[in-house]
């Protein structure tokens, strides 16, 4: 078996149609990892557990989801020096403002990286835990440029169609 190298971590197995997503762009960067369900608040020595062992099992980052009060990821990152990546999930009666705020709002010396509320969020949490490791696999970061480059080249043809049913010439 493949040594995970990203954690995904959820509070609920309701976050998983969501967190699915981080997932499938990891596949497509051929990176290894491993998805798990914690909770700050009712499995709260899990959370911290986890945390504290990922990187002795060789788990270089950490993505975690969580809605309501969102305390997940800044869990996890009280308990490791692993990069901590947190996704908001919109999952509560405020629509996901709740969570983005407890992501985003982490005291200094516990750095929680955060991103958009939902499916992008958990997409650019996976491709931001590719970047970090791309520092030190020159593979992946070709891989990225790659879809880079394919996301420019979408869009010019997304252009030039346009323009053609405008009327107008490219």
């Amino acid at each position: 078996m493949i040594q995970p190298l990203v954690g995904i971590l959820m509070g609920s197995d309701s976050d998983l149609p969501i967190m699915k997503e981080a997932g499938l762009i990891l596949d497509q960067f051929q990176v290894p990892y491993e998805v798990g369900i914690t909770s700050a608040h009712r499995s709260p020595e899990k959370a911290a557990q986890y945390a504290r062992q990922a990187g002795e099992r060789g788990i270089k980052v950490l993505i975690a989801g969580a809605g309501a009060a969102a305390h997940l990821a800044g869990t996890v990152a009280a308990h490791t020096t692993l990069p901590v990546i947190g996704v908001p999930l919109s999952s509560s009666a405020l629509h996901g403002l709740d969570a983005l705020l407890s992501t985003a709002q982490m005291p200094s010396g516990v750095p929680v990286a955060t991103m958009a509320l939902d499916k992008a969020g958990a997409r650019n949490a996976a491709l931001l835990a590719a970047q970090i490791l791309a520092l030190n696999d020159p593979k992946l970061g070709r891989r990225l440029m790659q879809h880079k480059e394919r996301m420019a080249e979408e869009i010019e043809e997304k252009d030039r169609q346009l323009r053609t049913k405008k009327g107008r010439k490219a």
